[in-house]
């Protein structure tokens, strides 16, 4: 057996996943998924054509080759990839349906036996319609939780990174942070620069050239004009 790959005969690939030879992960054997997976193609009308095995911990599906192999013999023999459970496939939704996509686009199937999920099914492509649904839903809001985290640590002064903006130097606690008059004094000038419709780089330039020292102590530029600028505006929003 070479890395796990046991050559058989149709379109079904059977692929297995244990942290360990002897015991997968909360006590799921391989000979345990090797049997249910054989089970469920014999059910429905398959035959393996492959198994393939991967022993070790999850991570990405990116860094799993016995994976990426049975993959892409799915995908070339337009089979389905049998697997025990979605969590023996990927550890993120988002592999998942990259996965899935993958396989769809090919023409091939996913089936996950613990799930019941098989896409050659109306049913199963539903399911994963709204695993993405629900994906995307769960970005949205980390991104909503996070934006309003940061403004209202913005809002207080507080730290949110281990740059500290320009306007500000950090209190002894470490956190926050308290204003620096003469900073604020280059922020409002750049301010009323950019109003009086002066260009990033213009603006850049001059405070180069007046020895203005940047919060880092390096050259000035568009880019770091554009910083401050940002930041502002998420102040008063």
């Amino acid at each position: 057996m070479r890395r796990g790959i046991v050559w058989l005969s149709m379109k079904a690939i059977a692929y297995c996943r244990v942290s360990t030879v002897a015991q997968g992960e909360d006590g799921v054997s391989l000979e345990m998924q090797r049997d249910r997976i054989a089970a469920w193609c014999t059910g429905n009308g398959y035959e393996q054509e492959a198994v393939f095995v991967e022993t070790m911990s999850g991570g990405r599906a990116a860094n799993r080759p016995e994976l990426l192999e049975a993959i892409s013999l799915t995908c070339k023999v337009k089979g389905v990839l049998v697997v025990f459970s979605l969590s023996r496939l990927a550890r993120s939704v988002k592999d998942t349906l990259v996965i899935a996509e993958r396989l769809e686009k090919a023409g091939a199937n996913l089936a996950s036996l613990s799930e019941r999920i098989d896409t050659n099914s109306a049913l199963g492509k539903m399911v994963f319609r709204l695993l993405s649904t629900l994906n995307e839903f769960e970005k949205d809001q980390l991104s909503e939780r996070t934006t309003s985290a940061m403004g209202h640590l913005r809002r207080t002064n507080r730290r949110i990174s281990a740059r500290i903006p320009l306007g500000y130097d950090l209190a002894s606690d470490g956190e926050t942070l308290v204003a620096n008059a003469a900073e604020l004094r280059v922020i409002k000038s750049i301010c009323l620069r950019r109003a009086q419709g002066k260009s990033l780089a213009t603006i850049a330039e001059q405070l180069q050239d007046a020895g203005v020292a940047t919060k880092a102590g390096g050259r000035w530029h568009a880019s770091t004009v554009r910083a401050i600028l940002e930041r502002r505006e998420k102040l008063v929003a």
